[in-house]
């Protein structure tokens, strides 16, 4: 007796559709070109390109047979001052708790970066009453937008750009009453 065929489900048929999406399509933060030899570290933030994907290194782990020092893609990126997130917020309230802004937005960063090395902050400007930060990542500027509405008050907006595919977040703090 042979083992009836499965059905197809939704699941399958979705899985084969691929309208849309190229087929030599890179991913948009890594060069395109031969992958970087594994157990390569980047030389500015340590993280290690291990299984495919750049990690946060462990000590000792990449101290390892001949491992490549070079530029993780993250690190390349910052270097050339390229960014594919940015959030912006102007008014009083970032004058009188610009440290406290500028803490969570640090801690924010640590976070993502312990398990996502890949996301890390291009720049921080913060002038007067006007907050601007560039990231590496989308999701990056889209959580420290959602934290500093979440631990400030306020409203957040995301704007993505369809050309380019970068994320504009503007961050409105509350007005506090006088």
């Amino acid at each position: 007796m042979s083992a009836p065929t499965p059905k197809a489900g939704k699941g399958r048929i979705r899985s084969l559709v691929r309208r849309g999406s190229e087929a030599g399509k890179q991913p948009r933060g890594g060069a395109a070109g031969a992958a970087p030899p594994e157990g390569s570290v980047c030389r500015r933030c340590g993280a290690a390109y291990r299984r495919r994907t750049w990690r946060r290194g462990r000590p000792g782990a990449s101290a390892g047979k001949s491992a490549a020092a070079l530029l993780c893609p993250a690190c390349a990126q910052v270097e050339r001052e390229d960014a594919f997130g940015s959030v912006t917020a102007r008014g009083g309230f970032l004058v009188e708790h610009g440290a406290e802004i500028l803490r969570r937005i640090d801690n924010v960063c640590r976070r993502a970066g312990r398990t996502q090395p890949e996301r890390k902050l291009v720049s921080v400007r913060l002038e007067g009453d006007r907050l601007e930060v560039r990231t590496t990542s989308q999701k990056l500027a889209h959580r420290i937008a959602s934290e500093l509405s979440k631990a400030f008050g306020g409203r957040a907006s995301y704007d993505w750009i369809d050309r380019d595919g970068t994320l504009r977040a503007v961050w409105e703090p509350r007005a506090r009453p006088a």
